[in-house]
């Protein structure tokens, strides 16, 4: 699909992107300078119906023309969120039939005063909450350590509201530097889940094949074996009723998992 990227935010390293798997070739990127300028583009991006994917980044960073036009401490009461409430208007019917994706991402803010409850609340009015199909609350949880190396993230996210699915749903991931999601630590942990990797005490094994002693070292060790991680993958993908991945090597993984399937105890 085609995407593009209003970088409200002027934060985007393409760099980065690209070692994170994004095309950036084949990317669209805009980087207005008031709020009103990035949701006159975005609109314009819907419509055309050429686009896939639009992505704002950030709501938190639209900021309206009249405040940047203004003087420092200048008080601006509710401008944001009668912008977004504008644009959201305009933007639902456009979007319905464009069957274009928009992805907002936003930033938490602190209420003054909370005695009970959550304290934070996003930035941008409560209208984007109520159109929104899809939201969700993502956060790092820890760092991944190797030899003392601060080398990614584990991250959380929770189904705040969604329209298309059942809401509520939380996993988590690992987002490394200079890599993206890592695609071996999620393969890894939903076949601990199901009991196609066998994991005791720290060590991991396939079968009789001994992978790794430690979580990091047996993503490692996966990212290095890309055959062995394909035939894994596919067995994830059996389990949870998901197609299997076709490659020159379909049969001989096939085979593989045919015979893991005939040496489990029945």
């Amino acid at each position: 699909g085609v995407a593009a990227f209003v970088d409200v935010e002027h934060a985007l390293d393409p760099s980065y992107a690209e070692k994170c798997g994004v095309n950036v070739e084949d990317l669209y990127v805009a980087q207005p300078d008031t709020g009103e300028q990035a949701l006159e583009i975005t609109e314009a991006l819907v419509r055309s119906g050429a686009i896939d994917v639009v992505v704002v980044d950030s709501v938190a960073a639209l900021v309206p023309r009249a405040e940047i036009e203004g003087e420092m401490g200048d008080s601006h009461m509710g401008l944001q969120a009668r912008l977004m409430s504008q644009a959201l208007r305009k933007l639902s019917g456009t979007i319905s039939q464009s069957n274009t994706m928009l992805i907002f991402t936003n930033q938490l803010r602190q209420k003054i005063g909370v005695m009970f409850g959550s304290p934070e609340t996003t930035t941008g009015g409560m209208a984007l909450r109520f159109y929104a199909s899809v939201r969700m609350d993502i956060r790092r949880v820890q760092a991944i350590e190797d030899s003392g190396e601060v080398i990614g993230n584990r991250t959380k996210v929770t189904i705040k509201k969604n329209k298309v699915a059942p809401p509520f749903r939380v996993c988590e991931f690992d987002i490394m530097y200079n890599q993206g999601i890592s695609k071996a630590g999620d393969i890894l942990d939903i076949a601990v889940a199901e009991s196609i990797i066998d994991k005791r005490g720290a060590f991991y094994s396939y079968g009789e094949q001994r992978l790794a002693q430690g979580r990091e070292n047996a993503k490692t060790f996966l990212a290095a074996n890309p055959d062995l991680m394909f035939v894994i993958e596919n067995r994830v993908r059996e389990v949870k009723g998901l197609p299997l991945l076709d490659s020159p090597a379909f049969a001989t993984a096939l085979e593989e998992i045919e015979e893991m399937r005939q040496m489990e105890p029945s």
